[in-house]
């Protein structure tokens, strides 16, 4: 039997495989293995491919340590039981964690590094499955990370091809990512930094990558879970801290009229951490309780680790 040949190339696959071993030193995990980028792992049958059928997690580690490594893996497995998967029992974060930092290691990955971890359902099948067992693929990317809050100000405006849903799956971070991916081309198109993405009721949701807060009078405001927005992990440990500390933040529902009478906004992820938003549309915004509270966000990681 011949070798398969990898679509395109002409090269039979065994062929091609070895030639990228040759040329990356750089790897990537697929399923206990690892493999150079670029190798070919995934088939056209696979149901993330054809329907974004799984959830990821977007991690920060530093110096091999996953930042906060227990609400990433919280969130991941709630996910993954909201879709249904069948989880095996060797399947759990010290199992994931113990590949993360694997894959660090093998690819040199000293300080801050971003890692992407995906899980999908394997097997093909239609819209019916034939395995709901979890697949998963890691990769790991060295970032540069800045713990200041950011200078420059960040642009945002609204994407106005898409709303969110409120449904079960909306706080999820599916591998179906459409809104957002097309809410981020509209973005670069528009040469803003980031767009909001509204929910079905045309309230504030959140961004393409990011959650949204808004101060007003010294309180700081954040659209509930139920408004449709991604329960970010680094939304979930902001709101916490400012809560120990006694800071005045509420869950509420957003409108774009108080977006504009905001007098501070900002937004956050695991990755970036806060940051300031200067400018939406012709409004600009100042940073005055948003340092503080940068401050005090960094503090509390640095216990984390």
């Amino acid at each position: 039997m011949s070798s398969p040949v990898f679509a395109g190339s002409g090269l039979p696959q065994a062929v091609l495989n070895f030639s990228i071993q040759l040329m990356s030193k750089h790897f990537f995990c697929y399923n206990d293995n690892f493999y150079p980028e670029g190798t070919f792992v995934i088939g056209p049958d696979s149901r993330s491919l054809k329907y974004g059928d799984g959830v990821f997690e977007t991690l920060m580690t530093n110096k091999r340590i996953i930042q906060l490594r227990e609400y990433h893996f919280e969130r991941l497995f709630y996910g993954m039981k909201t879709l249904q998967f069948e989880i095996p029992k060797y399947f759990t974060p010290i199992y994931l964690e113990d590949k993360i930092l694997e894959l660090c290691r093998k690819n040199k990955h000293n300080s801050f590094t971003r890692v992407r971890l995906m899980v999908f359902r394997g097997g093909n099948g239609l819209y019916d499955y034939k395995r709901n067992l979890p697949d998963y693929i890691i990769q790991t990317w060295n970032v540069e990370h800045s713990q200041e809050l950011n200078s420059n100000g960040l642009t945002i405006d609204i994407y106005p091809g898409a709303k969110k849903t409120c449904d079960k799956f909306a706080n999820l971070k599916t591998n179906n990512f459409l809104p957002y991916v097309m809410a981020g081309l509209y973005a670069k198109q528009s040469k803003v930094n980031d767009c909001i993405v509204l929910n079905c009721f045309d309230r504030v949701c959140d961004t393409t990558i990011a959650n949204i807060f808004i101060i007003k009078n010294d309180i700081i405001y954040t659209p509930p879970l139920s408004e449709g927005c991604i329960a970010g992990v680094m939304r979930r440990f902001i709101i916490e801290k400012l809560i120990e500390s006694n800071f005045n933040i509420i869950e509420k529902l957003l409108t774009i009229d108080e977006l504009e009478n905001a007098d501070e906004v900002f937004v956050t992820n695991s990755i970036k951490g806060i940051r300031w938003v200067k400018q939406f549309r012709n409004i600009e915004y100042r940073n005055k309780n948003l340092k503080e509270i940068h401050t005090l966000i960094q503090s509390e990681l640095l216990k984390e680790n």
